[in-house]
């Protein structure tokens, strides 16, 4: 950028202006311009319109309906690798805000909505969801100049709630086989594959014979959350799993419904029911992956590797695991007290424990 021109500042890629008009009055409008020198040139006519007498013809904004923004927006999304869940979150906006014109959008409004929303049960990281999905799909409204400057401020006063995401459920080794006796034959694979690798159930649901590799021992995922690629060492108990499971010919997906040969979408009702047959309350599947992490940590696994084996793209997630592991912690005094006061007898004995890291299952 060769120079900075007083006047134009930036609203996601487009360039904007400000200017006074014949009448001295600030006119804020978009250049429609992401070149930054044909924004110049924009408004170095509008400020030569004016210097002249000429009242310059601001095109104004159509006022847009929420849906007609919701509309547009889904279609950016569609390249998003989280759309499903984009889409469902504009399908609940748009059951609130439909028909209601985009200038009406107030601070008030979406307070009020996150009120509604908290009353009828929905957790603050729910409605945190909903409340970024809204904020972001105004931004965008901004680019494509459906949203005025004014509605966005207002729509950026909306503070997210404060969440708690520090439930850590998980099962004992006994709980862990109770479950696993309990499920139905389709089932069982699927807790065994949980328990035993920590993927999440989209990714467990979503898995192709193509990803597995029984020869060298691993998983490899190309598409996660974070999307970033992740390797998943498989363990005894999981290849011995694996290779019982019938292959259909053309490879396909792991986990499949014999009568349809289509894919498990959901596995929500005989995972309920293995529960209650196991006796075990309060556990989502979810949960089988902090099963993972916290009996990893508890066996002397250190955060770094729990961090890798979960795909977490930062350590904070994974730190929540880590007042799993106090033994651990010990051990590591141990050895600094042994450095310090020359304990040679115990210090390589030491050493090895606390770098050492369980091969073995879960289970």
């Amino acid at each position: 950028m060769a120079r900075k021109v007083k006047g134009l500042y930036k609203r996601g890629n487009v360039w904007w202006c400000a200017y006074k008009s014949v009448t001295g009055k600030v006119v804020r409008e978009s250049t429609g311009f992401i070149n930054y020198d044909m924004a110049i040139d924009f408004l170095t006519k509008r400020k030569a319109d004016v210097m002249v007498g000429i009242e310059p013809e601001v095109k104004k904004m159509v006022n847009y309906t929420f849906q007609e923004l919701a509309t547009e927006y889904l279609k950016w999304c569609e390249r998003q690798r989280c759309f499903k869940s984009k889409r469902n979150f504009v399908k609940q906006l748009g059951e609130a805000f439909s028909n209601i014109p985009l200038r009406q959008f107030n601070t008030m409004m979406l307070e009020h909505f996150q009120t509604e929303r908290l009353q009828k049960g929905n957790k603050p990281a729910t409605v945190n969801r909903l409340i970024a999905t809204i904020k972001h799909a105004f931004h965008k409204g901004c680019d494509w100049n459906m949203v005025d400057e004014g509605t966005m401020k207002c729509i950026k006063r909306v503070k997210l709630l404060e969440e708690n995401n520090r439930r850590l459920r998980y099962l004992s080794k006994e709980e862990c086989q109770a479950l696993i006796n309990a499920c139905d034959s389709h089932l069982k694979p699927i807790v065994i594959m949980a328990l035993n690798t920590g993927m999440r159930k989209s990714e467990i649901l979503g898995l192709r014979w193509d990803n597995v590799d029984l020869r060298h021992g691993f998983i490899l995922l190309d598409v996660t959350k974070n999307g970033e690629r992740r390797e998943i060492p498989i363990n005894d108990t999981l290849r011995a799993t694996l290779e019982a499971l019938p292959r259909r010919l053309d490879g396909g997906y792991v986990f499949y419904d014999p009568k349809t040969g289509e894919r498990y979408k959901e596995v929500k009702r005989s995972f309920g029911t293995a529960l209650r047959k196991a006796g075990i309350r309060d556990f989502k599947f979810h949960d089988a992956r902090h099963t993972f992490a916290s009996h990893l940590v508890m066996a002397g696994v250190d955060i770094t590797t729990v961090k890798e084996l979960l795909g977490h793209k930062t350590l904070t997630m994974t730190l929540r695991y880590a007042h799993l592991a106090p033994s651990h912690n010990v051990k590591a005094l141990d050895i600094l007290d042994s450095v310090l006061n020359d304990n040679q007898n115990s210090t390589s004995q030491l050493l090895h424990n606390f770098t050492s890291i369980r091969r073995e299952g879960v289970l």
